[in-house]
């Protein structure tokens, strides 16, 4: 079989528009496969140069290949089945600036650079006062992406035309923001003068981004059957999901420098990213938090299962179109879409997504994802939620532990405090120690939650049920 490389394949030779820092699967499944498509689409006419953030990484991997390499998208899309394969050939290098500094300073020179694009996980922005301008490169993702734009700026003198438009992707509400205080605090930190600081805040641009799209990465048990049906030995295959949304916070003019929505891209330019985030914590992690066990207590092991399940599809149904849809603020319309959306990717068809996998710290998600929901339903509604109130008890109970009714362990994972909190409770035998226990454990909440008007007796009354019936006879209570 032939190797992927551009002696056997094809390759497009564009100017290098966009430097990236990051090399991992998201964002060549992500971002890389959006300009790809502007590529095709459009007349962005612009490949990516990689930066790879930290020492060790995968720049020599996509060089080998001529950093070229296939997209397998799979997932459902109008109820149909969709799985497709695309060679991606829109990176034109990848660089490791702690053995190529150099080379990684002198893409401030390149006068057709104008995006920054990162993925350095949620850790890669911060600010580490120990990095130094000199640094050959600086540790910290914000450092040196500091080094690269001063060494801009003097390189053109200030022309406020080489200014960056700079997009975080990394899991961090207003990411953008986050990056500019880094930013702020090196010019200060370095004293790079207050003509630089100006220079940054009127030629660049940081804007905060939300990013979505599942990516499993690489398709270990696929592989061979892949690399036949491509024909060439592609070491970088990765899998996503179909659906993908990018959100980003920045004016039109934006928007027209980055044409994603002329082709055809669900990529949406805002004035305010936080809605966007809110309904896809509320809509998508929300029932996510509760359908987990709920599906696993009932003897369903994987979320495509639980959504084609007679009684557990209605529980996630009333749960996310019912109840938390109804404490949104954007057009109904839009969050019905994003809601059929997102049972569609739950419904994947390729993707075994086990549901004991989402239950890592099921008390904290459920703090962040579905307890303000519950809180603004109850405000509107002036009722509690039976759905996920519901939910809540079975987080309870499944960290009971022991074994389901079929024999399979029932191991719930989370911070140590927490395991000993329920064990301790469950000890007990009693479930009103339990919900009174669990309910005022402010070190979860930041709250008792046993002061929510009527909070206590509905998870006591649910948690009974369960004990009594069964997690699948007692969910039926609130459908």
């Amino acid at each position: 079989m032939k190797p992927l490389n551009k002696q056997f394949a094809p390759k497009s030779v564009m100017p290098e528009k966009v430097i990236q820092f990051g090399e991992g699967n998201f964002l060549r499944a992500f971002v890389d496969w959006i300009i790809w498509n502007m590529d095709q689409k459009t007349d962005f006419n612009g490949s990516v140069v990689v930066v790879q953030p930290i020492e060790k990484g995968m720049a020599d991997m996509l060089n080998g290949q001529d950093c070229l390499y296939h997209v397998n998208l799979q997932g459902r899309e109008n109820g149909q089945p969709v799985n497709t394969l695309e060679r991606i050939d829109v990176i034109s290098r990848a660089l490791n600036p702690y053995t190529q500094h150099a080379a990684f300073m002198a893409l401030a020179a390149q006068p057709e650079i104008r995006f920054v694009i990162s993925n350095t996980t949620e850790a890669g922005i911060t600010f580490d006062p120990s990095c130094k301008i000199d640094d050959a490169p600086a540790s910290s993702y914000p450092g040196k992406l500091v080094q690269l734009l001063y060494r801009r700026y003097q390189t053109f003198g200030g022309d406020r035309s080489k200014g960056l438009i700079i997009f975080p992707c990394e899991l961090i509400f207003l990411n953008g923001h986050v990056l500019k205080d880094c930013i702020y605090k090196y010019i200060e930190l370095w004293n790079l003068g207050e003509d630089f600081k100006t220079w940054f805040e009127e030629a660049c641009g940081v804007y905060a981004t939300l990013v979505d799209r599942i990516v499993p990465g690489f398709p270990r048990k696929e592989i061979a059957e892949i690399q036949e049906k491509i024909g060439y030995r592609d070491n970088l295959v990765v899998q996503a999901e179909n659906f993908h949304l990018w959100v980003i916070e920045a004016p039109k003019e934006v928007a027209n420098e980055f044409p994603a929505d002329k082709a055809g891209l669900h990529v949406l330019f805002v004035p305010s990213e936080e809605p966007y985030h809110k309904r896809k914590v509320t809509l998508l992690n929300g029932p996510h938090t509760v359908l987990s066990p709920v599906a696993f207590l009932s003897g369903v092991d994987i979320v495509r299962d639980a959504c084609n399940h007679e009684v557990i599809s209605k529980y996630i149904h009333k749960v996310q179109f019912d109840e938390l849809m109804q404490t949104l603020d954007l057009p109904m319309d839009e969050l019905e879409k994003f809601a059929g959306d997102v049972l569609e990717r739950f419904d994947n068809p390729y993707v075994d997504h086990q549901v004991t996998s989402i239950m890592l710290n099921s008390f904290p998600k459920f703090q962040a994802r579905d307890l303000p929901g519950l809180k603004t339903y109850l405000e509107r509604k002036g009722e509690l939620p039976r759905g996920l109130v519901f939910g809540l008890a079975a987080i309870i109970t499944y960290y009971k532990g022991g074994k389901r009714d079929d024999g399979t362990d029932i191991t719930p994972n989370d911070d140590e405090k927490i395991l000993n909190l329920l064990n301790e409770l469950w000890a007990t035998g009693d479930t009103q120690q339990v919900t009174d226990g669990v309910l005022g454990a402010e070190f979860i909440w930041q709250e008792d939650l046993n002061k929510i008007s009527g909070l206590n007796t509905m998870v006591k009354q649910f948690l009974d049920l369960i004990q009594s019936v069964g997690m699948l006879e007692a969910v039926k209570s609130v459908l």
